[in-house]
This record gives C-alpha cells, structure tokens and sequence, in this order.
C-alpha cells in the first residue's frame, strides 16, 4: 500500500508540473476544442475545487461499497445500529470477517487522503484551502486510527520513502490536536470570508462553519481521551469550547455533505433487496422510550403472519431467513437524508459538553443537564420530530427483546436507565444517560457509536449472539479493533511489527484495546 501511495503521490506531482511543461506547439497541436484546457480548468480553479471535494469523500464514505463494509457492516453491528440481512460467512458481526473486509477502508482511505492532500499542496499556497483541507485529513483519519490503533501518519509522504513508520495511537492523537489548532487559527482569521462553493459539498464555502466543524471535532476528540488522559482532554475540551468563533450550537451548523443518493439507501434497499437492516439495539432502546424519531429512522417492519410494528434484527446471526422482513432504514427518495450524508451534529455537540459539565470541564455539574436536554431537543429538531419535552420527563427502561420468529434470538440491554434526569443519581449513571442520548442521537454514523461504546461501555448493547472468531470471548464487550491488513504485513513489514511490539499492548486481533479504551 504505501509503495503504492508514493507512486501515486509522485506521479500526481509529476502531472501537475507537466501541465506548465508543455511547448506551444504541443498546446496548438493537441487542443481539443471541445473540452476544458489545463488553462480553463486554472481559470476556475477546477482542480482545486476537484481536489478538495475528493478529500471530503474520504471523511464518511461515498462509495457505497465501501460505505457498507465501514459504517454498515463494521461500524453498524459493533455499535447496535444495524444488523446484517445477507447471509455470508465470515463476517464482522460474527467476530471473523474476511481479509477484504478488513483491509478495504485502511487501503483506501489512507491512500486517497494523502494522495488529495499532495495534490492539493503541490497546486496552491492559499492557506484557507489548505486549513480546510488539514480539517478533513484529521477527520477522515480519526477514524481509521479509532478502527485500527496505530497508525502510518506523521511520515506519511516524507522524504520520498517508499515505506512509513507507524505512529503511536497517543502521538496520533495529539498530532491531530496541533493539526485543528492551527487549521482554527487561520480559518477564524478568515471567518467572514468564503471561497468557492463549488469546492465545498458541506458548506458551500462558508469559512465561519468550517471553524465550528473544527472545534467540534477537536471537542469529540478530546472526549475520547477522558479516561485515559484526563489533563490533555480537559485542555483540549476547555479549548474548542472557549475559542472565540466556538462550537456548533444549531442545526444549522451541522455537517452534511451534498450527495446524489445515500450510500446507506443503496445498502438497505438496493444490494441483494437489502444487505443492513435496522439494529435490535438500537430500536430495542427507542421502544421502550416511546421515541418518537423512529419513524424517522426506521421502516416498520413487514412479517406476514406477526403484528408488524418496529422491530430490529439481532447482531451476530451467520443468517436468517426473514431477515428482510424485519425493519429497514427509512430513507425515502427525494428526501433531504436522500441527498445528504450526515458527518457530524450540534446534538452530539450539546452530549459532549454535558459531559465535559458533568465531569467538571466546563463550567458546573449541574449545567449538565442543561446540555442533556439541549441534546436532546436538537435532535429531535433535526429529524423534524415533536415531543422532545414530554420525552425528557420519560421514567421506561429499554424494551427487552422478542424475535417474533426465533426466541433464541431473545435478550434484554441489561439496563434500567430512563431518559428523565436525575439530579440524585451517581456521576456514572448520569454518564450512561448522557451516552444513551447522544447514541441515539448520531444514528446512523456507525465508527462514532462503536468508538464510545469502547470508551464508555455505553448504552449497554446485548452483543452478539454468536461469535466464529476464536479472539472474542466476550460477545457483550464485542470487538475492541480491527486487525491490521495483511498487504501491511507484506509491503510495510518492519515498521507494522515495530508498532505491535511498541505501541499497540497486545496481539492484532480484535480483543486488543486501543490506547484510549481503558474503561473497566
């Protein structure tokens, strides 16, 4: 793979010096008259735009294949979002996936990201292009340093080395902090400005949200960092919410890319009539709170021969039969979930400074629950649903869970939290309200409710109900990470055992915890 990156990196150069090389004669020779010229396309900044627009499709997957195996089949089952509905063997929810699966989001990802942002760098000098691009790097990137650990990242690209040392998951993260503080620093320079909304599928141009992303994604990272590094994710979280353009606050402020049809749509409706379908978790904890987002989310469900009502499938089955009749994801054609896909929230936003409240960061414990409540009613706002305050004073526990064809597949979430606050409970309770809410909230991004599921332990998933894998021995605490590729272990060798011997603690399988995930 990273013989490949550098070739690609080079040879992207290599054309973007060609295109200032040629002679005149070769211009007059060969112009087609009836497309664009490297002229035309300087003139509209096409390649930049072309650029900067491909980086962004590296942050949630475009691709609907690739979005399948990294938000759908990985992200989706570990986190209790979906399930799957095909029957194959060798799968993630069943703790065995096959090597494909596993190598499809590090070998393209990493590649794609790196190879755009070379470009990107090799084109312009413009500083708020670039700081708009150093954004999209840490936020596609996170996420394969949360599937994986350590990391090629630093030295990605340097000194032309056809191969990359690794990075500790801990030097990652702290990389990506000075990477946003100093993306923050030039973009809030520029907050009143735009550049070309053609070059920008999420915000059309606009630089003052740009620095909102970025502080909110600064604020999501530090978070991460809670339990195992509580100063630097105090100062982190303290930083992104005190800057002076500051976080989202509105829905206004989400993250939403312009797409031509949900990646998510043509998995559940269009691959084999339906690969994913809606998680047991998930609608098991909607149920018994009466949400009223679910038919937002979700489909009800199409049994001939059961009273249909919303109804998710169990994770970990190797395969079910009526797995198509059971609820699907709602997203209907011509709908604004159609044509967007979601990166990021003021919702989650509104949970993680409840946390940081919670915790002591920011400001009082006590404005916890100001912004548990804000979370909550942002998110309902945002899907359009009414009833977020009789849902606030809401006193159910999650729903236990029936299949209404095989009871074996029967299970309960383990846990009695309701939605309405409470004032007298333990700092731990209230966290685990707080990571139900905000869980429930970012639906559907799979990598994010995986992630803190692993650093919190919550909401309490029923796990799998079977696992092939030998490393997992915990069905309810699930997979930890995912292994690395085997094209790491024949093209980057060296420097791949360097970072399981140093920096992982612990064998590449799925069991081993990352850095961060250090909760009991």
């Amino acid at each position: 793979m990273k013989q490949r990156l550098y070739g690609w990196l080079l040879a992207g150069c290599c054309a973007a010096s060609l295109l200032g090389a040629c002679t005149a004669n070769y211009q007059d020779d060969n112009t087609n008259p009836y497309e664009a010229t490297a002229d035309d396309m300087a003139k509209d900044d096409y390649m930049l735009r072309s650029t900067l627009v491909a980086m962004q499709g590296c942050v949630i997957p475009t691709d609907a294949i690739h979005y399948q195996y990294v938000e759908c089949l990985m992200g989706g089952s570990y986190s209790g979002y979906l399930a799957d509905s095909g029957s194959w063997t060798g799968k993630f929810s069943t703790f065995d996936p096959q090597q494909f699966w596993v190598q499809y989001t590090f070998n393209n990802t990493i590649p794609n990201v790196f190879i755009n942002l070379g470009n990107l760098q090799a084109r312009t000098d413009d500083e708020v292009l670039l700081a708009v691009a150093d954004v999209l790097k840490v936020a596609a990137m996170h996420r394969i340093a949360d599937i994986y650990g350590p990391i090629p990242y630093s030295q990605i690209g340097a000194d032309g080395k056809t191969e990359a040392p690794y990075d500790s998951l801990r030097d990652v993260y702290m990389r990506f902090f000075e990477e946003l503080d100093h993306a923050i620093q030039i973009l809030t320079a520029h907050k009143d400005e735009t550049f070309s909304a053609y070059a920008d599928k999420v915000y059309s141009g606009s630089i003052l949200q740009w620095v909102k992303l970025a502080n909110s994604l600064r604020l999501r990272l530090a978070m991460r960092l809670s339990n195992v590094d509580p100063q630097t994710a105090q100062a982190q979280a303290v930083a992104a919410i005190g800057q002076s353009v500051g976080t989202m606050t509105s829905n206004d402020d989400n993250a939403w890319m312009s797409v031509t049809k949900h990646p998510l749509r043509v998995v559940a409706y269009e691959y084999n009539k339906g690969d994913s379908r809606a998680g047991a978790d998930i609608v098991t904890f909607m149920n018994g709170y009466d949400d009223p987002r679910r038919e937002k989310y979700f489909t009800l469900s199409s049994f001939t021969d059961v009273e249909n009502d919303y109804i998710g499938v169990r994770t970990g089955l190797p395969t079910y039969a009526d797995a198509k009749s059971f609820s699907n994801v709602n997203i209907e054609e011509g709908s604004f979930l159609y044509t967007h896909l979601l990166w990021m929230n003021a919702a989650e936003v509104a949970f993680l400074k409840a946390e940081a409240a919670l915790r002591g960061w920011y400001g009082t414990p006590a404005d916890a629950r100001t912004w548990y409540e804000q979370g909550v009613k942002l998110s309902f706002e945002q899907w359009g649903s009414a009833g977020a305050d009789a849902y606030l004073k809401g006193t159910s526990a999650p729903q236990a869970y029936i299949d209404p064809k095989t009871p074996d597949n029967n299970g309960t979430p383990g846990t009695t939290i309701c939605v309405q606050w409470d004032d007298a409970a333990s700092t731990e309770q209230n966290l685990e309200r707080i990571i139900t809410q905000k869980w429930i909230a970012c639906f559907p991004l799979g990598q994010e409710g995986w992630a803190e599921f692993r650093r919190t332990g919550y909401p309490r998933l029923m796990g799998a109900v079977y696992s092939y894998g030998s490393e997992i021995t915990d069905k309810q605490a699930g997979a930890r990470r995912m292994r690395y590729p085997e094209s790491e272990y024949q093209e980057n060798r060296q420097y791949l055992m360097q970072a399981i011997s140093e920096y992982l603690n612990g064998p590449d399988n799925l069991a081993t915890k990352l850095w961060w995930d250090t909760n009991k």
